[in-house]
């Protein structure tokens, strides 16, 4: 903060000069011309007619649609490199009003109030795709402090990935001993291992051979590599599944939607040939094809296969996949309350034992006579 001495001779702090700098660092973070215009309207309102503004307001006036940073840079040091001897007009003009002399919390309100708006503009065009639509929190089951996950509709939802999923997305982070005791039994994860094929090698002469697949190896890719993935699908890749719901804004509420939400698109809305419209993809055009549709699969427990169910057990299945160690840390928060538990109150006991006596203990001093002459 910044010290200049006013006409009186007092030596007052400027106090508006870190407003100044906020300004006009905001205004470089936003690159506009218009919010350059208000964040200068804002100190010349304060400032009065001084020569430094209007040259920063002809210089603002010359700047193109789409100014370089080196001119923004250039304004901007403008503005923060003003000097003690104009910014002491600044709080002389500030102090001397009666409003904001009579209360320091006006001085604050208006400093927050730039640079509220400053951030408000840009904010604005992170929001780009504003047409699309947010999901709904669901209450799902294992979003309680000790809830877990719905295995039944874990294991369902390994089945409509298998069957449905598999057949674009892969899984190269999730291995076929990851299933046992969670999704799948130990025979039955050995039996889908061992329907893959996966190349496996050398051998004694070089050779690369295929074997079956083991508990080891992790789910096959149905692409051999991105670019056949990008062809195979008008020109998008489909992502791989293991950690898209932590991967996804919204997470498993974003995943239930998108899967449940294809719908016709709206008067005057074009969709692009080879693309389909769903109002909870970013810009509302998505090159996947609705993927799921009642009574596509057979459960194998007669829970009926419909659309939503299927999405619901699909996305248990990927919330699983994505943090695999979600039952067992809340089952070391159960034990952790515990033992904190058990803890608290032995210390508590120990602490009245051993410091009883201490806190109890009274201390005299008494003064020593004086010996006496000998």
């Amino acid at each position: 903060m910044a010290t200049a001495t006013n006409h009186d001779g007092v030596r007052r702090q400027t106090t508006l000069l870190p407003v100044v700098s906020v300004a006009s660092q905001l205004t470089l973070l936003i690159g506009g011309v218009s919010i350059i215009d208000f964040h200068i309207a804002v100190i010349a309102a304060a400032m009065g007619p001084a020569r430094c503004v209007e040259k920063i307001f002809r210089r603002v006036h010359q700047l193109p649609a789409s100014p370089p940073t080196g001119q923004l840079n250039e304004l901007a040091l403008m503005l923060i490199m003003i000097g003690p001897w104009r910014t002491s007009r600044v709080y002389h003009a500030c102090y001397s009003w009666k409003g904001l002399r009579s209360s320091v919390w006006t001085r604050v309100l208006v400093a927050g109030g730039v640079v509220t708006v400053g951030v408000t503009a840009l904010a604005l065009p992170v929001f780009a795709s504003e047409m699309q639509a947010h999901p709904a929190a669901l209450p799902w089951c294992h979003n309680g402090i000790l809830s877990t996950y719905d295995h039944a509709a874990v294991r369902r939802g390994y089945q409509v990935y298998k069957e449905v999923c598999s057949a674009c997305h892969s899984m190269q982070y999730l291995a076929y001993r990851h299933l046992v005791n969670a999704v799948l039994t130990e025979d039955e994860a050995k039996a889908d291992a061992s329907e893959i094929q996966v190349t496996d090698g050398p051998d004694d002469k070089g050779d690369m051979f295929q074997r079956p697949g083991r508990l080891s190896d992790t789910l096959p890719s149905p692409y051999p590599n991105v670019e056949a993935s990008r062809a195979a699908n008008n020109g998008a890749a489909p992502p791989d599944l293991t950690y898209v719901v932590k991967a996804r804004h919204g997470k498993e509420d974003y995943v239930f939607h998108l899967l449940t939400g294809y719908c016709e698109p709206p008067a005057g809305r074009n969709v692009a040939e080879g693309q389909y419209y769903n109002p909870y993809f970013p810009g509302g055009a998505i090159s996947m094809a609705r993927p799921l549709y009642d009574d596509m699969i057979q459960y194998a427990d007669g829970t009926p296969a419909t659309t939503s169910q299927m999405a619901k057990d699909v996305v248990s299945f990927l919330c699983w996949s994505s943090d695999r160690n979600h039952d067992q840390r809340k089952r070391f928060l159960f034990k952790a309350l515990i033992v904190m538990a058990i803890a608290v109150a032995v210390v508590g006991v120990a602490k009245r034992k051993r410091w009883s006596n201490i806190k109890s203990r009274k201390l005299v001093y008494k003064n020593r006579p004086m010996p006496k002459d000998v």
